[in-house]
């Protein structure tokens, strides 16, 4: 005679999976969290690779228009024609690019931290100016 056996049905259960999802979520977390000096040090590198990319262009407007962009013309001189128009004016870059927290970078011609030059620099994760997390060419060089 053949013994019958009773096949329990296979698969997980709810509980099983929803373990299995909890303990994926929590290593993700955790890889997460460990990696977020990582962001910062990625951050603080595209703020002065910005920073020095910027800096060219404004080198470039001194040298070919005689002087840097007021604080009003701000760093648009360096892509569109400020008002009054230098004579040797051209377009220095193609685009101004945002810093890591999307918001535009400030320029302030002469600098508080650079009297003889400009201050180039940007706000920070808090977006407000004049805060301790101000990251700028007074820092770069």
């Amino acid at each position: 005679m053949r013994c019958k056996r009773k096949f329990r049905a296979a698969g997980f259960t709810l509980l099983e999976i929803m373990l299995v999802v909890m303990i994926i979520a929590l290593l993700a977390g955790a890889a997460i969290y460990s990696m977020s000096p990582s962001r910062t040090i990625a951050e603080r590198v595209r703020i002065d690779g910005d920073i020095k990319t910027i800096g060219i262009g404004l080198t470039t407007y001194r040298s070919m228009c005689g002087s840097l962009p007021t604080t009003e013309q701000g760093l648009k001189a360096l892509t569109t024609p400020p008002q009054p128009k230098p004579g040797r004016w051209q377009k220095f870059i193609d685009k101004i690019p945002l810093d890591p927290f999307q918001t535009e970078y400030h320029y302030v011609q002469p600098g508080v931290h650079n009297p003889e030059g400009y201050d180039l620099f940007t706000a920070g994760k808090d977006h407000v100016a004049g805060t301790p997390d101000d990251v700028g060419n007074w820092d770069t060089q």
